[in-house]
């Protein structure tokens, strides 16, 4: 097999979504994070505030999205069609409420009246609690196997998606990403409901390092394949060396109100996370409950050579677009939120 810079053309591709998904966590994962916060906001100026920290840019976070689909469809299509199917209450959940939060951001300020713009206040941060908690379902249930069989069908019932280590894992993504979104509203905002929200950062920072501590030890206990790799290649202990430190480094760069520094360190760990979880499953995507021999690889499951080599050349060129593209956007509309005759 051809192999670029000492790798294999299907670890190449399964580095590239792993890094298309990362930057999509850590976009759009504020994104849902000021959302899920949305409601603490009791009046109508803050409200607006929080909405318009965000207005810029999350429509060009969920480009990431649909990347990361699209090169795993091209990639892995094995592995795109078993998830999908086995995870299909999941995903349809996350598409509706994907357009459910599109449309409470839209359809807020059109109308004066306070029910209707409470009825979508209420929308906006359910839908945005929902889709981080139903990624987090997602990349739970992906940890820890599903039952899938030899024709890679999906065996279980829904309820088994509910499972104690497949809610903890919600609980932490929503966690995480209440931490990030709150840190980025807070180096948006200013005056009374910048002070309100380093009360925030404080406090969903303590929930998402409680959180990861009891997932790490939940993981170490229960799902002891995630460290079979860790424990074959020592250097790779570096990873969640490094995780610690950035996770410490937050609440080192909150205390002394570096929110810049706080929100690069929260990226940081999006990523990391999402490495960690790379690592221990490598070289497979999804673990099969029912028998090892049918887990889905980077091999069994990635697509022919020529095509994941011609598809490399086009992801060269496009993601790296689309990463300045976006950078363009955040320097663009850098600074705090003013709002004006044509904000949210």
């Amino acid at each position: 097999m051809e192999t670029i810079l000492g790798l294999d053309l299907p670890t190449w591709w399964f580095l590239v979504i792993g890094a298309v998904f990362s930057g999509y966590a850590i976009l759009d994962g504020f994104d849902l994070g000021a959302g899920a916060l949305h409601l603490f906001f009791k009046k109508e100026e803050s409200r607006r505030i929080a909405l318009n920290a965000i207005g810029p840019v999350w429509d060009g976070n969920e480009v990431w999205l649909v990347i990361g689909g699209g090169a795993l469809f091209a990639g892995f299509p094995v592995v795109y069609a078993t998830i999908l199917s086995a995870l299909y209450e999941l995903f349809m959940v996350f598409l509706v409420m994907l357009i459910f939060r599109a449309i409470s951001i839209e359809f807020r300020s059109k109308e004066p009246m306070l029910w209707w713009r409470r009825l979508w206040d209420i929308c906006y941060s359910a839908s945005s609690i929902l889709l981080a908690l139903a990624l987090g379902l997602v990349l739970g249930n992906v940890i820890q196997g599903i039952a899938i069989d030899k024709n890679y069908a999906y065996q279980g019932t829904l309820l088994n998606l509910f499972n104690p280590y497949a809610l903890l894992v919600a609980v932490t993504t929503l966690a995480l990403f209440m931490m990030h979104g709150a840190i980025y509203l807070v180096m948006k905002t200013e005056n009374r409901l910048y002070a309100k929200l380093t009360i925030l950062v404080k406090n969903t920072t303590n929930f998402f390092v409680l959180m990861f501590a009891i997932t790490s030890l939940a993981t170490l206990l229960y799902i002891p394949h995630m460290i079979t790799r860790y424990k074959e290649v020592p250097y790779m202990f570096a990873f969640p060396v490094l995780a610690i430190l950035a996770v410490a480094n937050i609440t080192r760069q909150i205390a002394y109100r570096k929110y810049f520094f706080a929100f690069l360190s929260s990226a940081f760990v999006t990523a990391m996370l999402i490495i960690l979880v790379a690592v221990g499953l490598f070289p497979n995507i999804i673990l099969s409950t029912i028998d090892p021999d049918l887990h889905i690889t980077v091999y069994n499951g990635s697509s022919t050579e020529k095509s994941l080599k011609i598809m490399l050349t086009f992801a060269a060129i496009g993601v790296p677009l689309v990463g300045v593209y976006t950078s363009f956007v955040f320097w663009t509309f850098r600074g705090k939120v003013k709002l004006d005759e044509s904000s949210y």
